[in-house]
């Protein structure tokens, strides 16, 4: 997960100022120097790490911190704001006009064909009625990609295959979303290995032969500071209105989200956290600070739970747990809703207090396991689990080819898991009554 190391280094420098009590400026300083050092291992731009830690400086050392009662809180709420400020502060979002044209940018490799289709989803998600152009006239395989996709999310494809100029393909799509109604058209260009005069070229011929509202660059985190530099020349080049970051689930070490704002000054809108088509996430900078300094972000796991939870399941599921009448059915549901969040990795990278070490390794594949437990029991079984005596455990535990000891494992998660649902429950109606949601997945674990 990216910035797993640069948290974990961070909350080993903070953890380390919260316990001297008293601060001096001699404290702060060598603390923000293992904070230095952090981000330039982190792949963090070092012009960008120079002024970053200067005004962190300024602000750290003055009286109103080093005497307040407790400094070192202090410390890390300066560095928090800070960060936020770096990645672009607040408000910066991707605002769709009545129509929008947007065209997609970016190297080849860097998941770009991937993304407009995942950018046409989300659109298509919040009521708008988008069209996909497949404009890669060189690379059939990126028009086909583009098509099976855009299958999968719902959303049509514009091609007229490989023969044609991009121009004359932006041209006739865009009369055919006139006369179709589809009110934000997304432009799949043409990527290339590296950045050259022929890219730059067609990408103008576009724009001049067609207003764009937003040219959104695709740059892949995992590559650090290379990103950086990508972003800033197709920004001097063809000139760009934002970024999207994918692959930022992966081992990126998180300097091209923390560099990519302060050396193009264009705002990252949305991060690419995982491979499915729904998993592109908006960009909140003071989220991705909480997830970076290990306060988590719970508004994202709360929109994620109010985005995939079936209101109506929510409420038949609410209702038997207070009857306490749920079942291994509903743990099934459960263990559904929670892949369909991302899986147990995602939603406890989101919690409070989990960055760096404190993240337990989460085998997914267990879910497969428990769930072929669960099919091994008589449907008897599995709407009342009390009748799962010795014998019975015995039984499962050969229909499954698991051991015994498996078996009365996935029996405690279960009512383990009863707890853990009323709170994922609870979330659909409370963004502040979700403490006990960490304490619960860490026993479930």
């Amino acid at each position: 997960m990216a910035f797993e190391n640069l948290s974990e280094k961070l909350q080993n420098v903070f953890k380390s100022l919260r316990g001297k009590g008293r601060l001096t400026e001699d404290d702060v300083r060598a603390g923000l120097k293992e904070v230095r050092m952090a981000l330039l291992e982190a792949d963090v731009n070092f012009k960008v790490v120079k002024q970053f830690i200067k005004t962190v400086e300024e602000r750290a050392v003055g009286s109103d911190v080093l005497e307040s009662l407790t400094p070192g809180q202090q410390v890390i709420k300066i560095v928090n704001e800070e960060l936020v400020n770096l990645m672009g502060g607040e408000g910066q979002r991707l605002v769709l006009k009545p129509t929008m044209v947007i065209m997609m940018a970016g190297l080849q490799g860097a998941g770009k064909t991937t993304t407009a289709a995942k950018l046409a989803g989300k659109f298509k998600s919040q009521g708008r009625r988008p069209l996909l152009v497949a404009c890669d006239v060189y690379r059939p395989a990126a028009i086909d990609q583009l098509k099976k996709n855009g299958e999968k999310v719902g959303v049509p494809v514009f091609s007229m295959g490989t023969d044609a100029k991009p121009e004359d393909i932006v041209k006739a799509a865009m009369q055919y979303a006139k006369e179709n109604s589809y009110n934000v058209v997304i432009i799949d260009t043409a990527g290339r290995l590296h950045i050259d005069d022929d890219m730059m070229a067609e990408l103008a011929a576009v724009k001049k032969i067609q207003d764009v509202d937003a040219t959104l660059l695709t740059v892949d985190a995992m590559t650090g500071q290379d990103a950086v530099n990508v972003a800033s020349e197709f920004a001097d080049k063809v000139g760009i209105d934002g970024v999207i970051l994918t692959k930022l689930d992966g081992d990126a070490r998180g300097g091209a989200a923390l560099s990519i704002k302060a050396v193009t000054d264009k705002p990252i809108y949305y991060a690419g956290m995982g491979e499915k088509l729904t998993d592109l996430e908006e960009f909140h900078p003071d989220r991705m600070a909480g997830r970076i300094l290990g306060m988590g972000d719970m508004l994202t796991l709360i929109e994620k739970a109010q985005e995939n939870f079936d209101e109506e399941q929510a409420r038949k599921t609410a209702a038997k747990l207070k009857k306490s009448e749920f079942d291994f059915n509903d743990y099934l549901d459960a263990m559904a809703q929670m892949k369909k969040m991302g899986g147990l990795g995602s939603i406890m990278s989101m919690l409070p207090g989990m960055g760096g070490k404190n993240m337990p390794e989460i085998d997914e594949k267990q879910f497969e396991k428990i769930s072929s437990m669960i099919y091994s029991m008589t449907p008897e079984e599995r709407a009342n689990p009390k009748l799962l005596n010795p014998s019975r455990r015995n039984r499962i535990a050969k229909g499954c080819g698991q051991d015994i000891a498996s078996v009365n494992r996935v029996v405690k998660q279960f009512e383990q898991m009863k707890k853990m649902q009323k709170q994922l429950n609870g979330m659909m109606n409370n963004k502040h009554g979700n403490r006990n949601l960490l304490g619960g997945l860490k026993q479930w674990l």
